[in-house]
């Protein structure tokens, strides 16, 4: 076992080096060694170094007061306390640390310099504060003064809501007793002055885990639930937001850098989560909050509960909600908005409650858990099911559909349970039209896979067909119609399993269309429309139909606009089929050959779903607005844009945009904004299809038109995400053009590129055997070699970057020797260096670098004349080698052409080579003549 003072020098070592993890690691285990208490100060001392040096502020200080307890005149560790302090704004008690410091060695030129400097620091601060302090009393006067004027007031208000998102800011208004004076503006009740006070709360939590705590315990979850459950949509939203920068503050998530400020001071959040949980839960039932309340409770339960990340292993958050809210939830999905009993609620309330069920669902790891989950689902449903009691027993029904739209697994084990099947059938002959509505759209969500649609295709058609003709009420006949719709398309898009007589399906999609056009239906109802539609355009005569119909798709894309976001993944699901961008399954001649042989169902395609009809297709979606449609789509900051939209919604703009000559006008509404959430967040297919369309559009537009501002530099990601041998070879071509497009925008792309790790890729795909990928990668490479990070690769030994360029250089194709000829010319032009490595990596350089010079392509001869005058200019002895080879003759030939404009360049890097051999005393001047 080694002694402490062994283990302080081993410390000491790693320290020198800079290995701060194991000299603490030393350092802590010396300390548990029990060493006298000169060695203890010592090591104490050593640490705070170390947290020092690391940033942990909080430690550093902590160490150094241990150190200090044991020799209170121990220099170095009162430095380093105050070198800890003054990093974690304690500036007065840095400041006395510093003073004693100075005072035991007043000639100490270090101590005397920090004093001066950490005394006008002090300064500056306490200006600042006492500025600040005015402001903020000034703007709290103005604002809780009611004969104040309107535009002051709300200058006022804006000005407070900035000055809250700033660190100081943010502390100046909670010193100045904020927390109350901000209660007192939400309880003047103007709802301009509670949203200036909730924004204002809302800056002053982010990333900063004390204030958010303080903020929790001074309002109370009682109090900012209570605001949350009110009627106005802006008031809710500002509050959920509040809530969600409590919740990230409280779990470290969206965490400023500070510098472990907060960590020492701060209890653990996880009690103050869980009431957050709680309270969120006790909304969703209660009768008091507001539709747009429990949409709010309902979208913070979907951001927080569930894991992010299935590699976690703690779903613990899921676990308690399902055991302390799954009823609660269930009673939201169960709710008929018909019946006089219902909850307040938006159109989205329902879906994001399946949503939220289905999230919790799929976040179970055992088999144990699932049981319990569905045991939960049969207790609810069972205690409503009562023949004496229909409204309950609705309740049940309408419960089993909001499980079906959520986890659909589970939904089909719960149709097997006893009664359920049957009541909602008995339901589709009920005389009462509340009746008829629920058991249809349960009946519905029930047939949403095919072997449920054969179970339903012989039990329910006909009662589908009878509600349809006998019902007066358009509701129940759309949902009807959507019914008949989905069972109608059980066959997908193979037209040999057609489930109707030929034309009854486009017969169905008319009534579709003429419903969607008619603005005098509701618009829930008008929803229903779109969703039949979703399942009739797998037919390709409705498809075209459809497109064809400029009303209806205006009417569906205004529809997609609206508040109402149930429609989206409907909406998603048309455009999907209508451009045929859903996965086919690859038909192979051999396999179909022996299907017919053994009488077995070959699958067939439609004569209108071949290319030329999709491109008509997609064609008419751009000209009536589909972009704009797509691009309000995924602005839907709501948990019912779940990943699976997300995908469809991608698809779409994959298709969109696979002609070049409708990328503008895709770019120029949105498009390529919009496709970078979808790029970053969902399925790994629908993250692949977005990264490919925004490959397809990075490739020929101007990066800073379709991406503004900082956006640009989030599209590399995605980009760069193609490069994988996963990836297709279109998807690895068109990332590779994009990518060259970007790299010969900035040199800050270029960075980004770098920093994506992108280079390795870019390498693979200069060796590749396909000419295309080849030459795409080397035109890449010829835009990245500018950056000074990339040259220093280059350069770095033991690499053999530089011979791949140079043998590029000897390619057959002229496209590849281009671009290997420009990166080339550009390297040696930056460093002399590479100069001397090009005459070093193969024997064949002279060889190529006269191939290139005498090439009959004026581009590529010009590049090799740079690289051959960069390597003239660069060394004597360099300059020599080519004069005693065949370029002097090559360069002499070119030199004495006559001036020529469209030569120029080219005559002028020749003469300009061989004027410096002239100067190097390695050629007469006649020999120019």
């Amino acid at each position: 076992m080694e002694d402490p003072v062994q283990l302080k020098e081993e410390g000491n070592r790693h320290f020198a080096a800079n290995d701060l993890e194991s000299a603490i690691r030393c350092y802590s285990q010396a300390l548990k060694r029990g060493p006298d208490k000169a060695l203890q100060g010592v090591l104490f001392r050593n640490r705070a170094a170390c947290f020092l040096k690391k940033g942990t502020y909080v430690q550093a200080a902590s160490d150094a007061s241990r150190a200090l307890d044991l020799d209170p005149s121990d220099l170095k560790a009162l430095f380093r306390r105050s070198q800890a302090l003054e990093q974690l704004g304690k500036l007065d008690q840095a400041f006395k640390d510093l003073q004693r410091c100075a005072t035991i060695q007043p000639r100490n030129q270090t101590f005397q310099e920090n004093l001066r400097r950490l005394g006008s620091n002090i300064q500056e601060k306490l200006r600042v504060q006492f500025s600040t302090d005015a402001r903020v009393q000034k703007m709290f006067e103005i604002l809780l003064d009611e004969n104040s004027e309107k535009e002051k007031r709300e200058k006022a208000a804006n000005n407070l809501v900035v000055l809250g998102r700033e660190d100081a800011g943010a502390e100046r208004i909670f010193q100045n007793n904020g927390l109350h004076l901000l209660l007192k503006l939400i309880e003047t009740k103007h709802p301009e002055m509670i949203l200036a006070a909730v924004r204002t709360l809302s800056g002053m939590c982010s990333g900063h885990k004390a204030r958010a705590m303080a903020i929790l315990h001074g309002l109370g979850i009682d109090k900012i639930c209570l605001w949350m459950s009110i009627d106005n949509e802006e008031i809710s939203l500002a509050v959920a937001n509040l809530l969600q920068a409590i919740i990230d503050s409280l779990t470290g998530g969206g965490k400023k850098d500070d510098h472990g400020k907060e960590d020492a001071l701060v209890l653990d959040p996880k009690k103050d989560l869980r009431a957050v949980t709680v309270h969120l839960l006790d909304l969703l039932p209660s009768k008091k909050v507001s539709g747009q309340g429990r949409d709010r409770a309902l979208n913070l339960l979907n951001k927080n509960i569930p894991r992010e990340d299935q590699r976690d292993h703690d779903n613990s958050r899921s676990l308690f909600v399902i055991d302390n809210g799954l009823k609660k939830i269930l009673k939201v999905a169960g709710q008929i908005p018909d019946l006089p009993d219902c909850l307040p609620l938006t159109e989205n309330t329902q879906l994001m409650a399946s949503v939220l069920l289905n999230r919790l669902y799929d976040d179970l790891r055992s088999d144990p858990e699932r049981d319990n989950f569905r045991l939960i689902c049969e207790d609810y449903i069972k205690a409503k099911i009562d023949p004496q009691d229909m409204n309950k027993t609705l309740h049940a029904i309408q419960t089993v559909s909001g499980i079906l739209q959520g986890p659909f697994d589970l939904g089909n084990k719960l149709l097997g349970m006893k009664g359920v099947m049957e009541m909602m059938v008995a339901l589709c002959g009920s005389d009462r039209e509340v009746d008829q509505l629920v058991a249809v759209e349960a009946l519905i969500h029930a047939c949403t896979k095919l072997s449920r649609a054969t179970f339903v295709i012989t039990n329910g058609i006909s009662l589908l067909k009878e509600i349809y003709k006998k019902t007066q009420n358009e509701k129940i006949k759309i949902r009807a119609l959507v019914g008949l719709c989905k069972l109608g398309s059980a066959g997908g898009t193979d037209y040999g399993l057609r489930q109707f007589a030929e034309g009854s399906t486009e017969k169905l999609a008319r009534q579709c269309r003429k419903w969607l056009c008619n603005p005098a239906i509701d618009t829930r109802t008008r929803k229903w429309a779109i969703e039949g539609l979703a399942y009739l355009t797998l037919d390709a005569d409705v498809k075209d139909d459809f497109v064809e119909d400029e009303p209806a798709m205006q009417a569906m894309f205004e529809l997609a606009k609206s508040t109402d976001k149930t429609i989206l993944y409907s909406v998603a699901t048309v455009l999907v089929n209508c451009t045929n961008s859903y996965d086919v399954k690859e038909i192979i001649p051999e396999l179909v050959q022996l299907a017919k042989f053994s009488k077995q169902h070959v699958p067939e395609e439609h004569p209108k779903d071949k290319k030329d009809f999709v491109v008509k297709r997609v064609k008419r979606l751009l000209k009536a607005g589909v972009t704009s449609a797509l691009v309000c789509m995924v602005k839907a900051d709501s948990a019912i844009l779940t990943d699976q939209t997300k995908e469809l919604l991608a698809r779409v703009f994959l298709a969109l945009c696979e002609d070049t000559k409708d990328r503008g006008a895709i770019v120029a509404q949105g498009g390529g904004k919009a496709l970078i959430p979808l790029a970053l967040e969902g399925t790994d297919a629908g993250k692949v299809k977005a990264s490919h369309a925004l490959a397809k559009m990075a490739a020929v537009s101007n990066p800073d038109i379709a991406f503004p501002g900082e956006r640009v530099y989030e599209v590399v990601r995605p980009l760069v995400s193609l490069l994988n041998t996963e990836r297709d070879g279109l998807q690895n071509y068109e990332a590779l053009l994009a990518l060259t497009n970007f790299s010969g925008r900035s040199d800050k792309l270029r960075a980004k590129i770098v920093k994506e790790k992108a280079l390795p890729d870019i390498e693979n795909y200069m060796f590749e055997n396909h000419d295309q990928l080849r030459q795409a990668a080397t035109e890449c490479m010829c835009n990245m070699v500018v950056n000074k990070e990339v040259q220093e690769r280059f350069l770095a030994e033991g690499n053999d970057r530089l011979k791949l360029l140079v043998l590029l250089c000897g390619e057959e194709d002229h496209r590849v020797q281009n671009a290997a000829a420009g990166a080339l010319a550009m390297l040696t032009a930056a460093d002399k260096g590479f100069c001397h490595k090009v005459t070093k990596v193969t024997t064949q350089w002279l060889e190529i670098l006269q191939r290139l010079c005498l090439h009959d392509r004026a581009e590529v001869q010009q590049r090799g004349l740079v690289v051959a005058h960069n390597l003239i200019q660069a060394d004597v002895g360099l300059a020599k080698t080519l004069m005693e080879s065949e370029m002097l003759e090559i360069l002499t030939v070119i030199g004495k052409q006559e001036d020529n404009p469209r030569m120029q360049p080219l005559l002028d890097v020749a003469r300009a080579a061989l004027l410096k051999c002239v100067d190097y005393g390695l050629i007469k001047p006649t020999s120019r003549s």
